[in-house]
């Protein structure tokens, strides 16, 4: 399976990240580690939401989406 997922700081509840994984467990833990440069000044993260997904095709569409201005506009009902 394959994971877009939006995590959410929780010492700064205003930052989100979005992302694409076929681990989420680990990748919410390298996260949190600060293995990731674009997330690693608001650790601690919290995963908000994920979906699940067959390809990996159709993970990357949904990101790419979740990632746009319009994406973006639905992000706090998810």
């Amino acid at each position: 399976m394959h994971y877009v997922y939006i995590l959410q700081s929780e010492s700064h509840p205003d930052q989100t990240y979005i992302g694409l994984t076929d681990n989420l467990k680990a990748r919410l833990k390298k996260h949190n580690e600060g293995g990731s440069p674009h997330t690693s000044k608001y650790r601690p993260w919290q995963i908000k939401s994920y979906h699940a997904f067959n390809s990996r095709e159709k993970a990357a569409e949904s990101e790419k989406y979740l990632k746009s201005g319009s994406g973006r506009a639905f992000e706090p009902l998810l």
